[in-house]
């Protein structure tokens, strides 16, 4: 029955990712009709996308230290719940009177989708990944596999029912209405499907309510820091993808909107789901052999996205963009199948939910740049400023598998937990 639980507790947390990352997608997908509609610039879009990984990179710390402290389940269900309810209201947003002031949908965007969403779904993944290692140790790697795939199931689908919505529907915000409700009612299946490990601290472990020292196991640590970095310019380079992708294919191949975003989230995330599948498993027999493997998988990874990155703003057709974006997509899972596995190798387990969380908060805090970056770039030279902006985010994915080499040959033996 135990062994059974780990595994429904793994797909239901999968399946919430599925909904956290399509409700990221919505946004990107539907950004041309957004604006067309809100009137809102290049530049305002970014701002808005900027503003969600700044939010969700604050928000993150305070859910590492409450993840570690609270429990897990009910932070889950009602992180789950909240961000919902916000992705149903984005439906309604619009500029409005209040005591006769006008808040533009400019600022109303900002608030629902960047400060009051990214707030719900910040508290979501430091407890989810710490409760799936409280349940996994030997098949950590496979159990961590699981949940990246599904939210590239969720932007591939996500990009899919876009396009016919967008055939058969008059509006975007129809979308985001049926996304958040059937997120919320997934919600509420939580309150009664997860459930908290019932576990005893060993002797000696370290002090779990000391602050300091969940800052201390992360910050004194280098290899967390390092693997933080290959975690930095994946997010940095997704967020770009993510948000502006779409836009950018529908305007260089002069393709509609919807055939845009389904080719640039199909795709991509079909590869990047078999590539995190097939990924766990091969790290889970190797590293088990040979411990750095993990982390030179993943350097691997990174090297050969980077010119994958450039090729997306480079491609002279339809065609090539999808070869790269697939290609993209490969390594990209090869990488994230281990982002809190290999955090996990170099950080102790009384510290995991701050670890996540304060890898997340350096991933999202520089990551949120390359929206606005992306958005400057479009802005003031065009299609060609999305080109400039890929090659960009190609040079962050050769500075993190430089940086990831240093725990490789240096700190990782020194850093390793045993369990």
């Amino acid at each position: 029955m135990k062994n059974f639980y780990k595994w429904f507790l793994v797909a239901m947390l999968s399946f919430a990712f599925f909904f956290h990352q399509a409700d990221r997608a919505l946004f990107g997908l539907l950004t041309i009709p957004i604006q067309n509609e809100l009137r809102l610039t290049d530049v305002q879009i970014g701002w808005i996308n900027t503003v969600l990984s700044w939010t969700m990179a604050v928000m993150m710390v305070v859910a590492g230290f409450i993840g570690d402290r609270f429990s897990r389940k009910w932070i889950i269900t009602i992180s789950l719940m909240f961000w919902s309810l916000m992705t149903i209201c984005m439906g309604w947003a619009n500029g409005f009177a209040f005591s006769g002031i006008f808040i533009g949908a400019f600022s109303v965007g900002m608030l629902l989708r960047s400060i009051a969403t990214g707030s719900g779904e910040s508290f979501y993944a430091p407890s989810a990944y710490a409760l799936i290692a409280d349940y996994h140790k030997e098949s950590r790697s496979v159990a961590f596999s699981i949940p990246p795939a599904a939210p590239h199931t969720g932007s591939t689908g996500s990009g899919v029912l876009v396009a016919w919505c967008l055939k058969y529907l008059d509006s975007w915000r129809n979308i985001f209405f049926a996304f958040g409700s059937a997120g919320f009612l997934l919600g509420v299946c939580f309150v009664f499907a997860l459930k908290n490990p019932a576990k005893k601290i060993p002797s000696g472990a370290p002090d779990k309510s000391a602050v300091g020292a969940g800052l201390k196991a992360f910050f004194a640590n280098p290899s967390a820091l390092f693997a933080s970095a290959g975690f930095i310019a994946i997010v940095f380079v997704n967020n770009a993808y993510l948000f502006w992708a779409p836009k950018f294919a529908a305007q260089k191949f002069l393709i509609p909107v919807g055939d845009a975003g389904q080719g640039v989230m199909l795709y991509h995330h079909l590869c990047a789901f078999a590539a995190i599948l097939a990924g766990g498993v091969v790290t889970d027999h190797f590293t088990a052999k040979y411990p750095r493997f993990r982390l030179g998988f993943q350097i691997v990874a990174l090297l050969g996205g980077a010119p994958m990155i450039y090729l997306l703003g480079a491609a002279p057709a339809w065609g090539i963009f999808l070869i790269a974006s697939s290609l993209y997509g490969i390594f990209r899972g090869c990488f994230e199948v281990n982002t809190h596995a290999s955090l996990f190798d170099v950080v102790a387990a009384p510290y995991r939910s701050t670890a996540v969380g304060l890898l997340n908060f350096l991933a999202f805090f520089v990551g949120g740049f390359s929206g606005v970056l992306m958005g400057e770039l479009a802005q003031k030279y065009g299609t060609r400023g999305f080109e400039i902006g890929f090659g960009v985010m190609a040079g962050f994915y050769l500075a993190g598998a430089l940086l990831m080499m240093l725990s490789f040959f240096f700190t990782f033996r020194k850093n390793r937990v045993t369990e």
